[in-house]
């Protein structure tokens, strides 16, 4: 098994997990946030995939899914075009709100999509490819792909958890 293989592998199953956690919610329980300062289900799959998208499109020299296929004008939030959400702010993450679900996997399969067809063409020697000066040590982008793979994997689980929480209340 090649390397690239062992990270299409990793990212597969965060497809699933996203339509998992969204699979039958209506517009309250994904923009529902149990806290004043907590994250909403949307929010977060919204995050997950707007870090994917920045960062891989980055790292391959691709656009983002986000701004190149219009995901940017059907989300319609008040937030910058090129915002992921990281150190969001509650009033920031109150922004991020969506009436279906389906536009949520639309943009995670869609990112998904990218984010394949950028490893499939992966050399093992790709990985060693800084991708990031700003940091000590530069990143490369096999640290940069499992750094992705890693936050996915953290906010689709705690978007489950929410869902699972939203589901218990609602019992």
């Amino acid at each position: 098994m090649h390397a690239k293989d062992i990270l299409i592998d990793g990212y597969g199953p965060i497809q699933e997990e996203v339509h998992a956690a969204l699979d039958g919610l209506g517009p309250d329980e994904l923009n529902h946030r149990p806290a004043p300062a907590a994250n909403s289900v949307a929010w977060l799959v919204w995050h997950l995939t707007r870090v994917q998208d920045d960062h891989v499109a980055d790292a391959f020299g691709l656009e983002q899914v986000w701004l190149a296929d219009g995901w940017e004008k059907r989300f319609g939030l008040d937030l910058p075009p090129r915002d992921h959400g990281y150190g969001h702010t509650p009033a920031q993450v109150a922004k991020v709100k969506v009436d279906s679900a389906d536009l949520l996997t639309g943009y995670y399969d869609a990112v998904h999509e990218q984010t394949l067809g950028a490893l499939k063409g992966l050399a093992a020697k790709d990985l060693e490819r800084v991708v990031d000066e700003g940091w000590d040590p530069p990143v490369t982008l096999g640290v940069r792909l499992v750094s992705v793979l890693s936050d996915d994997l953290q906010h689709v689980g705690q978007a489950a958890y929410l869902r699972g929480l939203l589901q218990s209340a609602a019992a």
